[in-house]
C-alpha cells in the first residue's frame, strides 16, 4: 500500500457514521473533491492522463477504531488516452474508464482524512 498523498477533510461523512445515510454521503463528498486530492493519476491503468470528469465511489468495507474511521472504497473515474500531439497526429483525445481502490482513514476527533491508493 502506498503512502498516504494529500489530507482533506471529510466532515460531513464523519458526522454520519454509523447513520443510515453514510454511504450516500460519503460518496456525495468524494465526488465533490478535487481530483488533487486522490491518488487517481497513480492508479491509472487503462489511460494516460486523469480526466476532469467527476468520480464516482463504492465502499467496500469500513471499520472503526478508537481514534479512526477506515474505508476501504472503489473509485470510478475516466482517464485520457492523448496521441503524441505531432502535427500529423490525427488521434484525437479519448477517454477510457478507470477503476482503482483507495484507503481513506477520517480522523473522528477532526475528520482530517488520509487516502492512500491499495495496490494488491
Amino acid at each position: 500500500m502506498a503512502a498516504p498523498i494529500n489530507m482533506f477533510f471529510l466532515s460531513k461523512t464523519r458526522d454520519s457514521w454509523q447513520q443510515p445515510d453514510f454511504t450516500d454521503t460519503f460518496k456525495r463528498e468524494v465526488a465533490e473533491l478535487e481530483h488533487e486530492h486522490l491518488p487517481l493519476q497513480q492508479g491509472l491503468s487503462l489511460s494516460s492522463y486523469v480526466s476532469h470528469e467527476k468520480v464516482s465511489a463504492i465502499i467496500q468495507n469500513t471499520n472503526d477504531d478508537e481514534n479512526s474511521i477506515h474505508i476501504k472504497a472503489g473509485i470510478f473515474y475516466t482517464g485520457i488516452i492523448a496521441g503524441c500531439s505531432c502535427s500529423d497526429d490525427p488521434t484525437p483525445l479519448d477517454t477510457q474508464n478507470e477503476y482503482c481502490e483507495l484507503r481513506f482513514v477520517i480522523n473522528k476527533e477532526n475528520a482530517q482524512t488520509t487516502v492512500s491508493l491499495i495496490s494488491e
